[in-house]
């Protein structure tokens, strides 16, 4: 029987509050399988879907962003953030699907951070198939159209849940990636659904898409987030 993961759409949401919503989600999850539930505790494993207003947001190994890049960033009129995963410098912000997985990677058909990593890449290239897209990866993480990445990357595990996740690209301006070196990587572009496509990929119509391959990717069965459990969460956290 597939695993269930339940899909929790949040639609667009500022970087801080789906911060705090994923890590609650993954501290819910980890005290059900502790054995001391509460009333919000998580069972299955939750994919969250959001889209962000302009952030760039660094990873733990980036630190030639320091306080004088930070203000000029923020200048351009986005927010920044330092997070605790990996990868280096993004952007996230309108036209962008931005998944979080909250995952026990032990209970995936190969466990393991390298495995479950390649994975989200094979979803993404998965799906850019079906829109006759030649995605792959490289020897940097994230899923790449030639030479111009279209999906970023970015996880934490901790005691095997997962949180962050991954950015793609549908209909992004992509100007606001002119302003850093993108994951660090110098010589290296930023492409998008509908700059590869010729026509306009929003995220609603990317959504389907994109469940239909991670799914089969991560033999699981997508279900959606609970509507009372999800406005509990949103009560205990607000």
């Amino acid at each position: 029987m597939a695993r269930i993961v339940n899909v929790w759409n949040v639609g667009r949401i500022a970087y801080q509050p789906a911060l705090l919503l994923q890590k609650h989600l993954a501290e819910c999850y980890k005290s059900a399988i502790d054995g001391s539930p509460t009333s919000n505790s998580i069972t299955n494993d939750t994919l969250l879907l959001v889209e962000h207003d302009p952030v760039y947001t660094i990873g733990i190994r980036n630190n030639q962003y320091d306080a004088k890049e930070e203000s000029r960033l923020k200048a351009l009129g986005a927010e920044f953030y330092k997070t605790n995963r990996g990868g280096l410098i993004t952007f996230h912000g309108p036209g962008q699907l931005v998944a979080y997985p909250i995952m026990n990677i032990k209970n995936l058909d190969k466990p393991g951070v390298r495995c479950y990593v390649s994975s989200i890449e094979e979803t993404i290239i998965r799906m850019c198939k079906e829109f006759g897209i030649t995605a792959e990866r490289s020897p940097h993480t994230g899923v790449w159209v030639a030479d111009n990445k279209i999906c970023a990357i970015g996880i934490h595990a901790s005691r095997y849940i997962t949180t962050h996740g991954l950015a793609l690209n549908c209909n992004t301006d992509l100007t606001w990636f002119e302003h850093i070196v993108p994951c660090g990587i110098d010589g290296k572009g930023i492409t998008s659904l509908t700059k590869q496509l010729g026509m306009e990929m929003t995220i609603q119509r990317t959504i389907p898409h994109f469940l239909r391959s991670f799914s089969s990717t991560f033999n699981c069965k997508v279900e959606p987030f609970p509507i009372d459990k999800a406005r509990s969460i949103l009560s205990e956290i607000s």
